[in-house]
């Protein structure tokens, strides 16, 4: 019987024939920490005794959570984190370099085949590039930072296959949120999620990253698409040295492999208070917004712009809406700006922000009111999450958000561009 990828990385990383249900000690390849977590990390580094990291190379610090700082309280933390690495010579990514999901990729620190931790739950966004990525905790990533070693479980594999052809307007988060409405919140809990078939096959980098970004959203341990020519051809200038893919045997074994057909899919939103809580937006059509936003590690990159960009060229947002757009990255920033779009957003009444996590998290931009609806492209919408546990939030494609931006309600974007 032949071998998942999953097994065929774990194999590798831990040095023995790993199969799936088996526990291993792994080496770790890539260890990432950002603003929210990597003061707990030092905490418990320091409680373990530890001096030193195992590889400085090895580890990524990055501020994207509340960039810039939004409180004392943060500003310490953030001068700790500066501190730490300049001690033990670890690169930070401060304030402005964006979401530690978009940038990790873009700096060419992912690679096929590759074991990675992060200290936050998207870390399974690297999956796209045919990585093993997922997120662990604090404790255990004090754990990764002074050993470089970690126990797993090395996990099943459920086999998503996506086929038929996507209708207009009907993109990757559609599809993510539709199987997660069918598989629900709990259906791959510590399962690795592969995603495949015609529809990825055709799909760009940017879009696999939006379906491995939410695996965790239905309990998945990670997501992941094997890498082809787009992902080397993606990889081609950012990664040093050679790029071995990894790709499981035509006789591997899954778990269960599901089946989608796209081709009647119509745009999809993820309503309060559950990312499963999945209807077509024609469901929830005319439900009154106050904030819209776009951005995240789930849709903030150059191509997500551009679809929002298509439904507000020669529209304005809606007189008494706010919609508030975060680039994922300085790189797509600049691009977004030598593109125009920047310009085309502000002349829209949109507001654009520095890149970074912005208003997902709730911390310090976009934070709701008691009673306000806001329609997200990121990638939860639990009660609370937007910093206002009395607020609303419901999830969707930057086409849904931008229609919706314009018209002030939830709207379907076929309808505007009809």
């Amino acid at each position: 019987m032949g071998l998942t990828i999953v097994e065929k990385i774990f194999s590798k990383s831990s040095g023995r024939m790993a199969r799936s249900g088996d526990i291993v000690v792994a080496a770790v390849d890539l260890a990432m920490a950002h603003d929210g977590t990597a003061p707990l990390v030092m905490k418990a580094l320091q409680e373990m005794g530890s001096q030193k990291v195992w590889d400085p190379q090895k580890i990524v610090l990055v501020v994207d959570h509340v960039a810039p700082s939004a409180s004392e309280v943060s500003s310490i933390s953030q001068k700790s984190m500066r501190e730490f690495a300049s001690h033990q010579r670890i690169k930070v990514y401060d304030v402005g370099f964006g979401i530690c999901h978009q940038l990790l990729p873009e700096m060419g620190y992912v690679k096929p085949g590759s074991l990675i931790v992060g200290a936050d739950s998207h870390t399974c966004t690297y999956g796209a590039l045919g990585a093993f990525s997922t997120g662990i905790g604090s404790t255990d990533m004090a754990a990764v930072f002074s050993s470089g070693k970690l126990w797993f479980k090395v996990p099943e594999t459920l086999n998503f296959i996506i086929e038929g052809n996507l209708p207009e307007l009907v993109v990757a988060k559609d599809i993510i949120l539709n199987i997660i409405g069918e598989v629900k919140a709990d259906g791959a809990t510590y399962k690795a999620a592969k995603f495949g078939g015609p529809v990825v096959g055709k799909m760009s980098v940017s879009a696999r990253m939006t379906l491995c970004n939410m695996a965790v959203e239905m309990g998945a341990k990670t997501g992941f698409v094997e890498a082809d020519e787009k992902t080397l051809a993606y990889l081609k200038s950012k990664v040093h040295g050679s790029i071995e893919p990894v790709r499981s045997d035509p006789d591997a074994e899954y778990e269960e492999t599901l089946t989608f057909d796209v081709s009647k899919l119509e745009p999809q939103v993820a309503c309060p208070h559950q990312v499963d809580n999945v209807k077509p937006v024609r469901e929830v059509e005319g439900v009154e917004v106050d904030q819209v936003f776009l951005g995240s590690c789930t849709n903030g990159r150059l191509e997500d712009l551009e679809a929002a960009a298509q439904i507000l060229n020669g529209r304005k947002v809606k007189q008494g809406v706010r919609m508030i757009i975060v680039p994922a990255s300085r790189e797509v920033y600049v691009q977004a700006i030598k593109s125009g779009l920047i310009e085309l957003f502000i002349e829209s009444g949109c507001v654009v922000c520095n890149p970074g996590c912005g208003p997902c998290l709730g911390a310090h931009q976009g934070v709701l009111a008691p009673g306000e609806v806001c329609i997200s492209t990121s990638n939860r919408n639990f009660l609370g999450r937007m910093g206002c546990a009395e607020a609303s939030i419901y999830l969707a494609s930057p086409y849904t958000a931008a229609a919706s931006a314009v018209a002030g309600k939830i709207t379907d974007p076929r309808s505007l561009e009809e």
